[in-house]
This record gives C-alpha cells, sequence and structure tokens, in this order.
C-alpha cells in the first residue's frame, strides 16, 4: 500500500539537486578512519513553514558515498527550534524517527501537540534539531515507480512460482529506484547516515551532541557512537531494537511480541465500550477478515486502490498496536471491513512514514538468511505457530521477505561489540512493545557501557510524549548526565 507524501512538491528539486550537484567542499577529517571527506556548511534561514514559526530552516550537503566524495552530493534539510531559555543553553538535541520516517515531520506533530508547554528542560535549555536523513521526507528522497509490494505478489508464497514472483518482483523494485534514484540507493545504510549526522555536527560547530532517537534511531545512534568516539554527551534510546542476533531471531521475537500486544488489544474490547468490536470474540472477526479478504478482497474508498487481501490487513495492524491510543482506529477499521470496507486498514497511524523508503535501507542494513523457499516455508511455520492472528506479518518479516532478489549487497554494522568513549545512555523501553521486546533495551544496554534501561510499564513508545515519570528522568539526563537507579520503573 502506498500513500502521497506531504511533500511531494519537493521531490523533483530534490532529485535534481542529487543529480546536478557536486561537492565543492571544505575538507574534513573523519573520525573512524581519517580519509578526508567533503562537507558543507549549513545553510539557514528562518522557516516559511508557519508550524515552525520563530525556528530556523537549514540544509547541509553531504557526499553520495562517502568512500568516494567527489562523485555527488545530496541535501540533508533540517529544522532547529532555539532553546528557550538561551542564557543557560546546554548544547543540541539531534532528534531521530524511525528508518523511513521524517524527522521534520515529527517534529511538525510535537508543535501540534503543544511539546514546548510540558517539556520542561528539553525545549528550555536545547536546541532541538531534527534532521530528515538521507533518502528520507524533505532530504533528497528516495523516490520509486514501482509498488513495494503489487497486486499479485505475496509476502507469504506457498509454492515456487510465487515465491519467484516476489523476487523478481523486488529485483524489479530495486532496479527502477536504481534508474529514478542513482547511486544513493546502495548508501543508504546505518553507517553512511551516521556519516552525514556528523557532517552535521561540524556545521553545527558543536563540540558534542545530545542523541535522542527512536526505534531504527536507537541503532543509528549506536552506529554513531562507534564510529566517532567521544563526540556524543548524551544518548536517549526509545523502544531500542536488538540486532546482536540472527535476523530470524528477531523475527521470532518480534512476531511473539506484536501478537502479544493483539491480545492486549482484543482483552481491551472486552472491557471497553470504546471498541467497535466490544462484546463479540475479537480474535476470531479478526481471523475471519483474514480469512475471507483472501479469498476475496475488501474494497476501499480510496480512488484507484485495489482491494486488501487478508495478508494486506495483517501487515498494516501492527502499527495499530504500538500506540493504545490506537486502538479504538483498529476495532473500527476491523468492524468496517468486515461491512465491506477496507479504507481503515489504508491509513498509517504514523503517516511520517513512508514504506518505500522503510523497505529500502532495510535491505542494506540487514543480513539475508533466507534464500530458498524451503527455508522460507520453515519459517512461515513457526510464525504461524508463535503469531497465530497475525501470522508474523511484522516489520522485520516484511524486511527479510522485500529483499528476496534485491540486487545490491547487505553493508550490515557490526553489532554486539562494546562500544569506547560513548556516554552510558538513558534506555526507554516499554515492558509491552508491537515492536521491540523488552529484553531489546538490555542487549542494547550491554552495548554501551554505564547505560540503564528505564522500564515504562505500558505498551507506548515515544515514551517522553505520554510519561510524566519518562519526561521527569529524560530532563534530568540531558541537564546534569544523571541516570535513574538500575531496576527503576515508570508507572505513569
Amino acid at each position: 500500500m502506498t500513500r502521497n507524501r506531504k511533500y511531494a512538491g519537493l521531490v523533483a528539486a530534490c532529485l535534481a539537486t542529487f543529480v546536478a550537484a557536486l561537492a565543492v567542499p571544505a575538507t574534513a577529517q573523519n573520525q573512524d578512519d581519517g580519509r578526508t571527506v567533503t562537507a558543507h556548511g549549513i545553510d539557514w534561514h528562518a522557516c516559511a513553514d508557519t508550524d515552525f514559526k520563530g525556528m530556523q530552516c537549514g540544509s547541509i550537503e553531504v557526499p553520495v558515498d562517502w568512500s568516494h566524495p567527489g562523485a555527488g552530493s545530496l541535501a540533508l534539510n533540517m529544522v532547529r527550534r532555539p532553546a528557550d531559555d538561551q542564557a543557560h543553553r546546554q548544547g543540541t538535541v539531534l532528534l531521530n524517527d524511525g528508518a523511513g520516517g521524517s524527522s521534520i515531520e515529527q517534529l511538525r506533530l510535537a508543535m501540534h501537540i503543544k511539546m514546548p508547554q510540558f517539556a520542561g528542560d528539553m525545549t528550555q535549555k536545547f536546541d532541538l534539531l531534527a534532521v530528515d536523513p538521507r533518502g528520507v521526507g524533505h532530504s533528497t528522497p528516495i523516490v520509486c515507480g514501482e509498488p513495494a509490494k503489487p497486486a499479485g505478489v505475496t509476502h507469504f508464497p506457498r509454492d515456487r512460482a510465487a515465491f519467484d514472483a516476489l523476487a523478481a518482483h523486488n529485483r524489479a523494485f530495486a532496479e527502477d529506484c536504481v534508474r529514478r534514484n542513482g547511486a544513493l540507493v546502495g548508501h543508504l545504510d546505518l553507517t553512511s547516515t551516521a556519516r552525514d549526522f556528523e557532517a552535521v555536527r561540524k556545521g553545527l560547530g558543536d563540540q558534542r551532541l545530545n542523541w535522542y532517537g527512536i526505534h531504527y534511531s536507537t541503532l543509528l545512534g549506536r552506529t554513531y557512537a562507534q564510529l566517532y568516539p567521544g563526540r556524543l554527551r548524551t544518548m536517549v534510546l526509545d523502544t531500542a531494537l536488538d540486532d546482536t542476533g540472527s535476523p530470524l531471531t528477531r523475527v521470532r521475537q518480534e512476531a511473539a511480541t506484536a501478537e502479544t500486544a493483539f491480545n492486549r488489544f482484543a482483552a481491551w474490547c472486552a472491557t471497553s465500550t470504546d471498541c467497535a468490536l466490544h462484546g463479540q470474540d475479537v480474535g476470531a472477526a479478526y481471523d475471519a477478515l483474514v480469512a475471507g479478504a483472501d479469498r476475496d478482497p475488501v474494497p476501499t474508498k480510496s480512488v484507484g486502490h485495489r482491494p486488501l487481501t487478508g495478508e494486506d490487513i495483517r501487515e498494516a495492524t501492527q502499527d495499530f498496536l504500538t500506540l493504545t491510543l490506537h486502538r479504538p482506529e483498529l476495532a473500527q477499521a476491523i468492524a468496517e471491513a468486515r461491512a465491506g470496507d477496507a479504507t481503515g486498514f489504508l491509513h498509517d497511524s504514523d503517516d511520517t512514514l513512508d514504506p518505500v523508503q522503510v523497505q529500502v535501507p532495510a535491505c542494506l542494513d540487514n543480513p539475508r538468511p533466507i534464500h530458498t523457499l524451503a527455508q522460507l516455508a520453515q519459517l512461515q511455520q513457526e510464525l504461524a505457530a508463535l503469531s497465530p492472528h497475525l501470522g508474523g506479518a511484522v516489520r522485520s518479516y516484511k524486511a527479510i521477505v522485500g529483499c528476496l532478489g534485491w540486487p545490491l549487497p547487505a553493508a550490515p554494522v557490526e553489532a554486539g561489540p562494546t562500544i569506547k568513549d560513548a556516554p552510558g545512555a538513558l534506555v526507554l523501553q516499554s515492558t509491552r512493545q508491537a515492536l521491540a521486546p523488552f529484553a531489546a533495551g538490555a542487549a542494547m544496554a550491554a552495548q554501551l557501557p554505564g547505560s540503564v534501561v528505564l522500564a515504562h510499564e505500558g505498551d507506548d513508545y515515544s515514551m517522553f510524549l505520554s510519561s510524566r515519570c519518562v519526561r521527569d528522568a529524560t530532563n534530568r539526563y540531558l541537564t546534569t548526565r544523571a541516570l535513574p537507579a538500575v531496576g527503576t520503573v515508570c508507572s505513569d
């Protein structure tokens, strides 16, 4: 399923910048390998966007390929909100959304909910800097003509023909992306992105940054700390991921976590009259909807959009489970789909994400453990047992199957070793989350000596916005670098 982005009008200009611009730069030294690289300073101007009134908008050019800096450049765009108390300013907090997510659009949402009125020291004493990473959002974006998964292609192939069709489509999808975006497609990996943020740090003139990363950007922050020791003052890692083990282990864990989240949603429906399915067997109703849609896809009211299969519905469900406030939306979407209108499952609960811009980096950052139909069939069997409702249709599974047949090599970072000269991180991990198991927080903390996992009792991610306890601990850490006691749990 695809969506038009709010910033679609920037696409042509951004691609023109990518094709035409060559880096003609001041030189700087990479801290990780000593090579001379190219980077421009940040070009700042007052933001014209009314949502960012009083803020500064900026851009910086960085090489498409950091190992060949003269081969072309791309633009990173950013928005900076100055600290309210400039006399006591303590630095810059770099905001990072997940893979394929626009940090600028996340900042816009934060402004809409009046975050400065309750954020405390984060907005009082720190500049907030939202940078859209390479390939994402307002920065030079990846724009592909082929859909990530068209009609007739399944992520759950049951036979050789369906498996081959999936691999052939993935290959055609990648080749189309390369035709439209050039070499950038092969340089959307964690390492290249982390190097961009070092260029941003230098452009700011800050000796050290404060990192606030969510989901995928917890991995990005860890990668930055590994490449550039001593360049981070603090690290707040919200809903950490664990990439230290096998990708298949991660899929199994995420599938089990999302399934448990679905069961909590069903239990909520049983007790809440806010649920459109209140009084029904929610699990049975959902399973019947999925099975029926696989036989006879359910139409939507979106003009030109194909009807949704049960697989489409399953793949859209996990994102509804990441925040408890989305539970009524999921219940309503199920009820309406059962009545013949699946439009609710076209709505992404996080409209700052672009599915193509999620998928392309995934094929570079993740090892590819599946090569044969037999291997995939074994994984599907395991996921069906772990996740009878969702069937294992979670993000990490889609990342693996979406890369079958991908013609560009993967470039995963080394995960697991202890990282030297990194700050002890504040790892925020909900005890019940559909995107990441609670244990992933400890796995991340173990790589960053001195880190502490602050547990949040509940289902939500992006906890700074929803929990006063988390907010207080985060602000105390940002201002004093003091971490909470090991074993602390936030219950609000």
